[in-house]
């Protein structure tokens, strides 16, 4: 008798759960709170997730709203299905690097799922803006600063990726809009700001750093890996 009992529990437990599951795969989480999304940094202009999916494991349904820009950070086999649809499409396998921008505000929201179909990690750094209209500053133009490579111009954000092997440096620039610096390959760096003592630093893949405007910096890779980095300021 006791087993049944357990056995009629049991299933009156999964009566209550599947109608709440099927809800919530009805509706989808907020990305903020969504599985394997999590918020690491905020203030007025951006919130940044790291997103870090595990081989076999999928995201649920959740829903994106506001304008984002993504850098992936290591390659991985990952699938999509939006909400509503029975079609599960393959993404390409992204490059380590990749940066990507999106603009929901004006494509409208999208919910889907994504899942890692592969043996690697799905990791990337994302950066959510908070406020939807752009314009209330004007990003530097680095096009004559030999090493940044513009990666990124359009009405939120301009990026440029920067590679510096050991011993290379780039001259200084200076930061006219905030933004953020992503790691995409971390070493031993050193940044020389006029005014300041050089500023030795050791970054590490998958870090981020917001980043004020009004200062001038120049780089200098002093140590034995590729640095590979990607600054982005917002409009």
């Amino acid at each position: 008798m006791r087993c049944v009992s357990v056995a009629l529990a049991f299933a009156f437990t999964c009566t209550l759960v599947a109608p709440v599951m099927a809800q919530n795969e009805r509706v989808g989480e907020p990305i903020l709170t969504a599985p394997y999304h999590l918020p690491v940094f905020t203030n007025e202009f951006v919130t940044v997730l790291k997103i870090f999916i595990p081989p076999g494991r999928n995201t649920g349904y959740h829903t994106h709203t506001d304008d984002s820009v993504s850098v992936n950070m290591v390659p991985a086999d990952m699938t999509n299905q939006n909400l509503g649809s029975s079609e599960v499409t393959r993404n390409e396998r992204a490059q380590r690097g990749r940066a990507t921008y999106t603009a929901y505000s004006k494509e409208g929201p999208r919910t889907h799922k994504a899942a890692n179909i592969g043996q690697t990690p799905f990791h990337n750094v994302s950066f959510i803006f908070r406020n939807r209209e752009p314009g209330r500053f004007k990003p530097s133009s680095r096009a004559n600063v030999p090493g940044y490579m513009q990666i990124m111009d359009n009405e939120r954000v301009r990026g440029w990726r920067l590679v510096l092997e050991p011993g290379q440096s780039v001259p200084a620039v200076t930061q006219t809009a905030p933004g953020l610096r992503i790691v995409i390959d971390g070493g031993e760096m050193v940044e020389s700001v006029p005014g300041h003592a050089d500023r030795g630093w050791m970054l590490s893949s998958g870090e981020f750093y917001w980043q004020d405007s009004g200062v001038t910096r120049a780089l200098r890779n002093i140590g034995t890996t590729r640095i590979d980095i990607e600054e982005f300021e917002i409009k």
